[in-house]
């Protein structure tokens, strides 16, 4: 899959520019490509949002059946208005982890406290409250990685040949 600045660009050239707005943004991993238009919608109404869902409904619809025949994963929509991000779709995506008895304990306490309705709930619910204390942190990681797929590209431009065959 190409990187999100290749996506932004993609996805650019295919969706009516008012419906970009400023704040845009493309998000991508081997799963899913969310793309969260910014139309610049009233905040305070939010009967503007099933409007606009509906109003771009068919070419969405277009547009991310290019996409996944492209670049091979699901396409989500999402719009934000103002700091409030609304999503119209998004892929669940199973993750398979380990987990030891204690942290399977700290599940097991979110759902006795009524907090998530089961482990995977749970453990959702923890990665977002990580995600959102820490995200400044999770930022500077994102930013070394890409730092070092930049420093990888410069470097050398070796032919790897298999090694040959007797």
């Amino acid at each position: 899959m190409p990187e999100p600045p290749d996506l932004t660009a993609w996805f650019a050239q295919r969706l009516a520019p008012a419906w970009l707005g400023d704040g845009w943004e493309v998000l991508a991993d081997s799963d899913e490509v969310l793309v969260v238009m910014a139309p610049g919608l009233d905040p305070d109404a939010p009967a503007v949002i099933a409007q606009f869902r509906a109003a771009s409904r068919d070419r969405r619809v277009e547009v991310a059946a290019a996409a996944e025949a492209t670049f091979g994963a699901k396409v989500s929509w999402g719009v934000r208005l103002g700091d409030m991000v609304h999503l119209f779709t998004t892929a669940s995506v199973p993750v398979m982890t380990r987990l030891r008895l204690p942290e399977r304990r700290v599940l097991d306490t979110l759902i006795d406290a009524g907090v998530a309705r089961s482990r995977s709930d749970a453990l959702a619910w923890c990665v977002r409250l990580v995600g959102r204390n820490e995200g400044e942190w999770i930022e500077e990681l994102r930013a070394a990685f890409q730092q070092v797929a930049e420093v990888r590209g410069k470097g050398p431009r070796t032919e790897r040949r298999p090694p040959p065959r007797d």
